[in-house]
């Protein structure tokens, strides 16, 4: 995906941070990156709209939804192995 012009920050760099950006994982230079890529680039940007669209629509549907009991032992005992 690209809007055909050259960005300082690749298509494929931005939709592959999307989530973290989503997620306000990266730190302050690494959203700077991205937003200021997502406000040149009319592609990515409604990439992003979609993906917080998405991530929004699970959160209110599956918020209180708890995962079984079997698949969080699993999970903390892979979490402690790293």
């Amino acid at each position: 995906m690209s809007c055909g012009n050259p960005h300082e920050t690749p298509c494929t760099e931005v939709l592959a941070e999307l989530y973290s950006y989503l997620d306000q994982e990266l730190d302050s230079p690494g959203r700077a990156k991205i937003r200021q890529h997502l406000d040149e680039c009319g592609p990515c940007l409604r990439e992003y709209g979609l993906e917080e669209v998405v991530k929004q629509l699970v959160h209110r549907c599956c918020r209180d939804d708890r995962a079984p009991q079997e698949l969080r032992v699993k999970v903390m005992a892979r979490i402690q192995e790293i």
